[in-house]
């Protein structure tokens, strides 16, 4: 994870600008605009998630590579990465279409780079797909690798603990046989 200041993006050229440097086998999943002051959650495939605060971050120059935001464990991955609002929920979907929302307030703040706490059970053949800041009106698409979009108001999705595995939704999703959401 890094931390760059904006004015260092204001003259982007036609042919662009290097933003991060990533090793061979790293890719960038998400870019959040804070204020210096905010928390930010990452979560992982395997349902891990972590909370801490930005300050945890220094700032850095659009040509390097940051800094450990989680320890992961063997064949985990970051999925993604959220940035913290008061009174709002987490949304976690898997690939095989289960859902839950989780007050925010249930993910203790921690120290960046460690190992975070459980925030969805999964299994092997259903990992998590998303976790993501939303509210109980917000309009949420799912996407899905067969091309298709559904669409579902946050209060449709059930409300459950952190460590929870959520409610199979695929029923309000109506996926198709091996339809996976992917986004």
């Amino acid at each position: 994870i890094k931390k760059t200041a904006l004015d260092e993006f204001a003259n982007l050229r036609k042919a662009g600008l290097i933003a991060i440097v990533l090793r061979e086998d790293d890719e960038l999943i998400g870019v959040e605009l804070t204020d210096d002051d905010d928390e930010l959650m990452l979560a992982t495939r395997q349902g891990q998630a972590i909370r801490f605060k930005e300050t945890d971050i220094r700032s850095m120059g659009r040509n390097s590579m940051g800094v450990k935001s989680f320890d992961l464990a063997e064949n985990d991955e970051v999925i993604s990465v959220a940035r913290i609002e008061a009174g709002k929920q987490v949304l976690a979907i898997t690939q095989n279409g289960y859902g839950k929302r989780t007050d925010v307030s249930e993910f203790r703040v921690q120290s960046r780079g460690g190992k975070g706490i459980m925030g969805m059970t999964t299994r092997e053949e259903d990992y998590a797909e998303q976790m993501l800041v939303t509210s109980t009106h917000d309009e949420i698409m799912f996407f899905t690798n067969r091309g298709r979009v559904y669409s579902l108001k946050g209060y449709e999705i059930p409300e459950a603990g952190r460590a929870a595995r959520g409610t199979a939704i695929v029923n309000l999703l109506q996926l198709t046989g091996g339809e996976k959401v992917t986004t």
